[in-house]
């Protein structure tokens, strides 16, 4: 498949740290930070709450 085989990542302790901390590094770039995202339209009132009542 993509990148380096699994047998030559693993091949060392070192190796395996280095690959583990990019792909650390991939996910910390690619989910976005909570401001980023839009904030949910706010939901109508439930008529079958306690609250306010």
């Amino acid at each position: 498949m993509f990148g380096p085989r699994l047998s030559t990542i693993f091949a060392s302790r070192w190796r395996a740290l280095w690959w583990a901390a990019g792909i650390l590094f991939l996910a910390w770039q690619l989910v976005p930070a909570p401001e980023d995202t839009p904030a949910p339209a706010a939901s109508p009132a439930n008529p079958w709450s306690n609250a306010g009542g």
